[in-house]
């Protein structure tokens, strides 16, 4: 019988489960990782956007901004006081220096430093170590020549910027009163710190986005360029280098400490020079002193001295205690008030008012000053201009000081008539001798140039104003304490000043000389004042220092000018007869 045979029986087997904890964890993992993403996008979008930002906009922003000059400055005839010019300044990015081992070159780098005047190791500590830090100025308006130089070296993260310079075609002449700019351009003396922000334009600007190759794609700002102002002076080129070569004669032949000058347009209070000595090259300053720096003609006071009498005498004329035909005894040349004494030079007798003015007597403007109340001489100096600003508007400008007190002393009242017990600035004293030669109409100082006639204000009657010319004309006649300011072909006037500096405790032995003066007095003008500070030697009164400086200055001043010369016309008033008894 055949066996037939069994098939094996097949084996169960086992259904696979539906998520094996493989493909589990990769779910997970990939849950977790597109989880993480999204909450890291999430955060970098909506929560911190900023660094995301600031790294786009460091790829793709750009800036361009143009260059603009600074505004020029101008005399009154349009002559350059102060110019723009373009330079460059040298600048290294630190992290490109480093990185291309620039400061490996040794002969490169070693020339680099040499013309920066550095040594290669000063230079390499200037830019540092930082790469984070991405800009430093290696050297600042530099000479075109040094900048071609450096560009030929071609060292590596050394750059060149766009930058401009500020030039003094005048120099030392205007230095004190133009002032200069920083290395930023900015002013920070004189004119250029006063009308800093007319001076200054605006740059135009471009915001823009670029692609990755460099292609505009998007104008997100832009800023219209604004041209800076340019100023106009009123002062006169001419006159301010006549008159800063004689102050400066002055100052260096007398030893003096200092000088200040200045002349105005009595008609218009136009400034037309101011100058100081000793002065400075503002165009290499170097390690020139900051006092240099000073405008001593409206920032330094001093006791006028005797170039006060000329408004003592008019306080009285205004006050009506004198007429122009008074007579004053001086005898015997000096007099007891309050415990001091008040001396002249010599015994002048009896004097008029213009031999008060042309012998110069303490004695005669005390006696004219003590018969009127101190209120009203007080109130004709301020009239004048004096314990006030002048109208200049500039920078450090003292106001001087004239006390309105109430109470003073005979001898207060006496010293306040030759000029002690007040203080005043040189372009105080040309305001008050403009408003003299102006017909006694008084007008604010202005250092800019005004095609507009401004009224001004009559502060004295012009009778006595136009005798006052005429006194003070007498005191450069023989016979008068300024026969040095005589100016040929011209009729002058002026008044001369010599008082001691005050020291802690009363007086020292240091002078101050000083002359004020107008011109020509038959159609005036112009007037100057001058003062130098300090003359050492045995001359040191202004009729012998100061007067010579003032006849240079006006002499040239008016031909300049091209006034017409009045030597051969005759005085208006017969005042100048009566000098002393004498005759």
């Amino acid at each position: 019988m055949s066996k037939t045979k069994k098939a094996p029986q097949a084996k169960a087997r086992t259904a696979p489960s539906v998520i094996g904890w493989r493909f589990a964890f990769v779910l997970v993992s990939l849950a977790g990782v597109f989880t993480a993403l999204m909450v890291r996008a999430a955060w970098l979008q909506v929560v911190e956007p900023d660094m995301l930002v600031s790294q786009g906009d460091m790829r793709s922003l750009r800036v361009e901004a143009d260059t603009v000059l600074r505004g020029m400055i101008f005399d009154r005839n349009g002559e350059e006081l102060a110019i723009s010019v373009p330079v460059e300044a040298i600048w290294a990015d630190p992290k490109v220096v480093i990185e291309r081992h620039a400061a490996a070159d040794e002969r490169r780098w070693h020339a680099l430093a040499d013309i920066l005047q550095m040594t290669p190791a000063q230079l390499l500590s200037k830019i540092g170590d930082n790469p984070q830090r991405r800009f430093v100025y290696l050297q600042r308006q530099v000479n075109p020549a040094v900048v071609d130089y450096v560009k030929k070296l071609k060292v590596p993260g050394i750059y060149f910027r766009q930058e401009s310079r500020r030039y003094y075609p005048a120099g030392e002449v205007t230095a004190q009163l133009i002032g200069f700019t920083n290395v930023d351009d900015v002013g920070v003396e004189g004119i250029e710190k006063r009308y800093d922000e007319l001076l200054t334009g605006k740059a135009g600007r471009k915001v823009f986005r670029k692609d990755a190759k460099g292609r505009e794609i998007e104008v997100l700002e832009r800023a219209q360029a604004k041209a800076p102002g340019n100023l106009q002076l009123s002062i006169d080129q001419r006159i301010q280098s006549v008159t800063y070569r004689e102050l400066k004669k002055a100052v260096l032949s007398h030893g003096a400490t200092s000088g200040s000058a200045i002349v105005v347009d009595v008609q218009t209070g136009e400034v037309l020079a101011m100058v100081n000595s000793p002065s400075f090259n503002p165009n290499n300053r170097g390690n020139a002193p900051a006092y240099l720096f000073r405008n001593r003609a409206i920032t330094d006071t001093f006791e006028p001295g005797s170039t006060m009498k000329p408004l003592a005498v008019l306080s009285a004329l205004e006050f009506g205690s004198a007429n122009l035909n008074t007579k004053v005894d001086t005898s015997p040349g000096y007099f007891r008030i309050g415990g001091s004494w008040v001396r002249d030079a010599n015994n002048y007798n009896v004097l008029s008012l213009t031999g008060i003015i042309q012998k110069s007597s303490n004695v005669g403007v005390s006696k004219l000053v003590l018969d009127m109340p101190i209120e009203h001489v007080i109130g004709l100096y301020a009239n004048m201009g004096l314990g006030i600003d002048t109208g200049l508007g500039l920078n450090g400008e003292s106001s001087g000081m004239l006390s309105h007190r109430r109470r003073w002393s005979d001898h207060e009242r006496a010293t306040l008539s030759f000029g002690y017990g007040l203080s005043v600035t040189a372009a105080q004293l040309a305001r008050a001798y403009a408003t003299m030669a102006n017909g006694g109409v008084s007008h604010p100082l202005t250092i800019l140039k005004d095609d507009q006639q401004h009224p001004g204000e009559q502060v004295l009657a012009p009778e006595h104003a136009a005798a006052m010319l005429e006194m003070m004309e007498a005191n450069i006649m023989p016979g008068g304490t300024a026969t040095k300011a005589q100016v040929k072909g011209y009729r002058v006037g002026g008044k001369t000043g010599t008082a001691r500096k005050a020291i802690a405790g009363g007086y020292g032995e240091d002078y101050v000389a000083s002359f004020a003066g107008v011109g020509p007095v038959s159609n005036p003008r112009l007037a100057c004042v001058v003062v130098i500070n300090e003359p050492a030697g045995d001359f040191y009164h202004g009729g012998e220092i100061a007067a010579p400086v003032f006849a240079n200055i006006m002499g040239a001043s008016m031909q300049l000018l091209n006034l017409t010369p009045d030597g051969t016309s005759q005085p208006r008033l017969s005042a100048l007869t009566g000098g002393s008894n004498a005759g």
